[in-house]
């Protein structure tokens, strides 16, 4: 096979670059068919990639072979200092028809975001294909996080621990969920995680929550364990996420937004009876399928998920350049 001539992405790829992206969505859709089958199609792929290419100070890689683009990269800075001086390749930002095109192509890509003091690369890639994952991993690459879904039905049932129940939240609760949306920061912040993300204070919970707690687009359950909330877990539709973009983001699908259980009460059933209750709830909702996602280094989360049912459908692939 004959070398891949690799140079910038232009305004004049976008076209071929977006059907490689089709074709890459109709590879992953017969592994994960939940994924939307909009993404199939020539038109919204190319918007997607039109889309990315216009972000601001967006930049990328395209190869070319006997004259036709066979793989191409596009990657663009988010603003949040929680990332550090970051590249994210998002889940439109990439497709190829030989994964090993793909290290030339960050290479060449690369150049320029390490230029620009852009040393934290993200990249979000489809779970099911192993080759191109491997070229990442290569790369120096590993993996981060993990997004996830499974279809909107009721999980079976399983053995709930006596004096366990799950109820929706009431304004009575909002001292409780104000400290609860502590845990999950405060426990990501730990071994094996060790994340960087702000934990902020059992204050600020409460003037959120006075707030939010009557808002229709979410809905908040509580584990209660002999009469004290031990935990909460929040859903809705997966169009108030930011986080599950383009070819990552299902049609008509619900989202497990957050869970958390308290130090004390966790191991006992208390994060599988809330995410039950989100699924129900998805479910009673009319919804096709229901999403999440994880830190895989998160050891509660990454296990409890899976438990129910959860599949991965892309996986966040992180590096940092220099060290």
């Amino acid at each position: 096979m004959s070398p891949a001539e690799i140079r910038p992405l232009a305004a004049g790829d976008l076209t071929a670059c977006g059907e490689l992206l089709a074709q890459r969505h109709r590879r992953h859709r017969t592994a994960q068919p939940l994924l939307s089958a909009r993404f199939e199609t020539p038109e919204a792929a190319v918007a997607e990639v039109r889309a990315a290419f216009e972000t601001p100070e967006a930049s990328g890689a395209v190869a070319i072979r006997a004259g036709v683009p066979v793989g191409f990269v596009l990657g663009a800075p988010k603003t949040s200092p929680l990332w550090g001086p970051n590249i994210w390749v998002e889940a439109a930002g990439q497709a190829t028809v030989d994964p090993e095109v793909m290290r030339d192509l960050y290479a060449a890509a690369a150049t320029r975001w390490v230029d620009e003091g852009r040393t934290a690369h993200y990249v979000v890639v489809p779970a099911h294909d192993e080759d191109l994952v491997r070229a990442w991993f290569r790369l120096g690459f590993g993996q981060q996080h993990a997004h996830a879904v499974r279809p909107a039905t009721r999980p079976a049932a399983a053995p709930r621990p006596e004096g366990l129940s799950v109820r929706r939240a009431t304004p009575a609760d909002i001292p409780d969920l104000a400290r609860l949306d502590l845990e999950l920061p405060v426990h990501q912040g730990l071994s094996p995680t060790f994340s960087a993300g702000r934990v902020g204070t059992v204050e600020e919970g409460l003037e959120d929550w006075a707030e939010e707690i009557d808002d229709p687009e979410y809905v908040t359950f509580v584990a209660v364990r002999d009469g004290k909330v031990v935990g909460s877990a929040i859903g809705c539709a997966l169009e108030r996420s930011s986080a599950h973009l383009g070819p990552a983001r299902p049609d008509n699908a619900g989202f497990l937004g957050f869970a958390a259980v308290f130090p004390a009460a966790r191991g006992a059933g208390a994060g599988r009876a809330l995410g039950t209750a989100v699924l129900d709830w998805a479910v009673d909702s009319g919804f096709d399928c229901v999403v999440t996602d994880w830190r895989v280094t998160n050891l509660l989360s990454s296990r409890t998920w899976p438990r129910l049912g959860f599949t991965e459908t892309f996986l966040r692939l992180h590096r940092t350049i220099g060290y």
